[in-house]
């Protein structure tokens, strides 16, 4: 399944998957930026994203770290 900037939930599943030993919330946007184009299903414009779409992967990835946590 491609999944592409507005999927932020299947995003953040998949960096959470990914990178489940990080808190979301130390991660630089620009850092975030290269992990989601990293990842193996990601397939859209690398210049597509922005603040906004960063955010909402983020808050995404950091529910699933913070469901794990629990």
């Amino acid at each position: 399944m491609k999944i592409t900037w507005p999927d932020s939930e299947d995003i953040g599943i998949a960096l959470f998957e990914r990178y489940s030993e990080i808190d979301p919330l130390t991660v630089r946007f620009t850092d975030l930026h290269k992990m989601v184009t990293e990842l193996l299903d990601f397939d859209d414009d690398p210049k597509k994203s922005n603040e906004g779409i960063l955010e909402a992967i983020q808050m995404a990835w950091h529910e699933e770290y913070q469901d794990a946590q629990d």
